[in-house]
């Protein structure tokens, strides 16, 4: 199987390094052709530079930031892929434009699969991501090789959108969880308590969760390394917004999460990680 991978950014690149590691990755592509250059040396493959170094490939894979950015290069891909090869967008974007994205392809005989991922830069890295994937169960089997050299976990949840749906579901928990480690961090800090003490003893309790593991101890440390950064989750929460409204369910969490990270954007701080809202959550106390 021959993959190519297109965004080559803090997940994408060790996932195409996953993908090397199994020997199915072909050509690497980046919209910073730097990038793509430095890692194709690395690793031994070819950066593209046209829309026909992807000709070859039984699959390619994305992880891009925006709509726009899936939409550009389904276009540039349904050109030049034969037909019956696939490709997987583990982007986080709209229902609707996964739909058009597979239409886009559909027109040209090649498969699509939206195919958001969780868990962060570590799951990445570590070949431990968890994969909503929506879209034609047969093209899923011809892609699972490659979503098995980075997955933890690959769901299927029904036809193209399904996998963007889940995430946007999941978007929403993630949110509504940074909220309250946050806050009731901000809160332990302002009490006094010690958190060497305090975070093993949250964690082993029903206070325990992913973010509260992982980003507990660097928080209070005022270390805002990404991890996922405010601004993408921003992003994520404007599209979730979108696919809710209409629904007519009450938001409470998603209202908040964005105003706060749209805050946090605004003062510069979009390229940190989303564990920055425990800047806000101090209030006047807050400690740069």
């Amino acid at each position: 199987m021959k993959t190519g991978f297109i965004g080559l950014g803090a997940m994408g690149a060790p996932m195409a390094r996953h993908l090397h590691a199994r020997g199915l990755l072909t050509v690497v592509g980046n919209r910073t052709q730097d990038k793509a250059d430095a890692l194709a040396v690395e690793l031994g493959v070819r950066a593209a530079r046209a829309a026909d170094d992807y000709a070859d490939c039984d699959a390619v894979l994305l992880c891009v930031s925006m709509d726009a950015d899936v939409l550009e290069n389904v276009e540039m891909l349904a050109s030049v892929l034969r037909p019956g090869s696939v490709v997987v967008d583990h982007s986080t974007v709209s229902t609707d434009t996964a739909r058009q994205a597979a239409d886009i392809l559909a027109a040209r005989g090649i498969g699509f699969l939206d195919a958001p991922v969780s868990g962060g830069v570590e799951g990445a890295r570590n070949g431990k991501l968890s994969v909503m994937v929506g879209g034609d169960a047969a093209v899923l089997e011809r892609a699972r090789p490659a979503l098995e050299a980075y997955a933890l976990r690959i769901a299927h949840l029904g036809p193209v959108g399904a996998g963007q749906a889940a995430k946007a579901v999941n978007q929403v928990i993630v949110a509504g969880i940074n909220e309250a480690v946050c806050e009731g961090l901000a809160l332990a800090e302002k009490l006094g308590l010690d958190a060497d003490t305090l975070l093993p003893t949250l964690g082993a309790g029903a206070a325990g969760n992913w973010f509260l593991d992982k980003r507990g101890a660097t928080m209070l440390r005022s270390q805002f390394v990404p991890g996922f950064k405010c601004v993408h989750l921003l992003k994520d929460l404007r599209i979730v917004q979108a696919m809710a409204r209409p629904t007519g369910i009450r938001t409470p969490v998603i209202e908040q999460a964005l105003a706060d990270y749209a805050e946090l954007v605004d003062r510069g701080r979009g390229d940190e990680d989303t564990s920055a809202l425990i800047v806000l959550k101090r209030g006047d106390g807050e400690r740069e």
